[in-house]
């Protein structure tokens, strides 16, 4: 028996097969495109995505070992914060508003100014324009001939659902980003459907993300090649997904993403907010809460410096890290700031801007990039200090994505940090994940703990360096400073 984990990410599509003993049978990735129709837009089709899945999910099950049979259950995962409208004849009303969509700061304000601390009190967060929410409003104001025929919202992957099953639902975790949900109670916020002036009747049943919410239809059978019957669980947002696809399901493990962006995703008890919102708090996939810090440039730092500064290939990237491992922790008192694209935690702050700090003529290339990975480690340090603040317990981190690879990052990141590093088996992080939920609602196992407990081990350790500790900590002293230092210059730059 296998299980299906399908995660739909912003760029590409990836599926895999697990089966039970955690072994990955196959992976499939089918790509389509963002429209981007003005500055800070940034759109995509669901019907793009329903092909995407038919196309892979026909291609995954195209091994001998992978008839449509043989899958047990399926989970979902992907791009959280998206806008899906459809009428009442479950027609697409247009094109879906992306997490990454910019253009609805004015009605971020609004929901800010009119409510005030009362938003976080009914939604555990703050108004950011990733977020669903602040979308509805938009459509409210800028197509209300739309808004006039909204029958059904759903997230991205939610789509994807119904497409398989002709259910209307969602996961607790996946909600959570929808700033519509009422988090430390699980369920719809009836006080934000007020504001946005929607019935609970238009929103998708709420499911926890191993429960099972439907089943693959004739339909979709035909479609797809799956087996009619076959059972779609809640699955996840893609950053809980992620989190079971590591295994940080129980307190005291901390997952680092270290991807184009950086996540810090912690796993707790009891629902708990910072008060000032500079964490996520939503639900987890495990029936539990998490809190989530996100710094909006973390790999991509390393991608800019090597591709577009450096200009060097594939390749420059070993070189440039060899350099940097031959310069001594601390890269010589010079630092890097990671605001590439502004920040989101602990600064909400679009006008941030990356800035190198202490450059002298005894610096070379191999002291900017060692400052660089630095830079990020000391950015993913800002969320782990305010989730520490939350007294919340951390013993060990897991760190996933591409920047995960490289074994001076991983020893930057232990030292920065000030805890081992772990990097585990797993493979595509939020489907393997799904994956797992999938194995959970089939009655595989008892609960996700115990599923990830089986299927997900550790293959690597970097335990931190004493005297690198010592000085790192001097220099996070420095660098925590300097951003209300230069915040009056990056709101001056932003403006020239």
């Amino acid at each position: 028996m296998s299980f299906l984990g399908i995660d739909l990410g912003t760029s590409s599509v990836k599926l895999l097969l697990l089966n039970k003993a955690g072994s990955v049978l196959r992976t499939v990735s089918k790509e389509y495109p963002v429209y981007y129709p003005k500055v800070g837009w940034a759109e995509q089709s669901p019907i793009d995505w329903w092909n995407a899945v038919r196309e892979g999910i026909r291609e995954i099950l195209t091994e001998p070992q992978n008839i449509p049979s043989k899958v047990e259950g399926i989970g979902l995962s992907g791009q959280m914060h998206g806008l899906v409208l459809l009428d009442k004849d479950n027609h697409v009303l247009m094109p879906a508003l992306l997490w990454c969509d910019q253009r609805t700061q004015d009605e971020c304000d609004e929901l800010s100014e009119r409510l005030g601390r009362k938003l976080s009190e009914y939604t555990g967060n703050k108004a950011l324009t990733g977020f669903t929410a602040p979308k509805v409003l938009w459509v409210r104001k800028n197509r209300p001939e739309i808004y006039e025929q909204i029958e059904h919202v759903l997230l991205p992957k939610d789509y994807i659902r119904w497409k398989l099953t002709g259910e209307y639902a969602t996961d607790t975790s996946d909600a959570s980003g929808t700033l519509f949900f009422d988090v430390a109670h699980r369920c719809w916020s009836s006080e934000m459907l007020t504001i946005l002036g929607l019935s609970e009747e238009k929103l998708p049943t709420c499911y926890e993300s191993y429960e099972v919410t439907g089943s693959v239809t004739k339909q979709a059978a035909q479609e797809t090649g799956l087996h009619s019957g076959t059972i779609v669980v809640g699955g996840g947002g893609d950053q809980a997904s992620g989190a079971v696809g590591t295994g940080v399901v129980t307190v005291g493990t901390v997952s680092v993403a270290l991807g184009t962006s950086g996540v810090v995703f912690a796993c707790q008890e009891n629902y708990s907010v910072d008060s000032e919102n500079r964490l996520h708090s939503f639900c987890h996939a495990n029936g539990k809460w998490h809190v989530m810090g996100v710094m909006l440039s973390a790999a991509s730092c390393l991608k800019w410096w090597v591709e577009e500064v450096c200009q060097l290939d594939d390749a420059g990237y070993a070189a440039l890290l060899e350099e940097a491992a031959r310069v001594s922790p601390g890269s010589e008192g010079l630092l890097f700031l990671p605001y590439l694209m502004g920040e989101r935690t602990p600064y909400s702050d679009p006008n941030a801007r990356g800035t190198f700090v202490g450059l002298t003529m005894t610096h070379g290339r191999g002291h900017m990039t060692r400052a660089i990975l630095e830079g990020v480690g000391f950015g993913l340090r800002d969320s782990l200090e305010i989730i520490r603040e939350q007294s919340i317990p951390i013993y060990e981190i897991r760190v996933s994505g591409g920047g995960a690879k490289s074994v001076l990052w991983r020893q930057i990141l232990a030292d920065i940090l000030g805890l081992p590093i772990h990097v585990v088996n797993s493979v595509e992080g939020p489907a393997f994940g799904a994956a797992i939920l999938a194995a959970v609602g089939a009655g595989e196992f008892a609960g996700v703990e115990e599923a990830c407990g089986v299927m997900i081990k550790t293959v690597e350790q970097t335990e931190p360096i004493a005297v690198n500790i010592e000085k790192y900590n001097s220099l996070y002293g420095v660098y925590h400073q300097l951003y209300g230092a230069l915040q009056d210059s990056f709101e001056k730059l932003s403006v020239i």
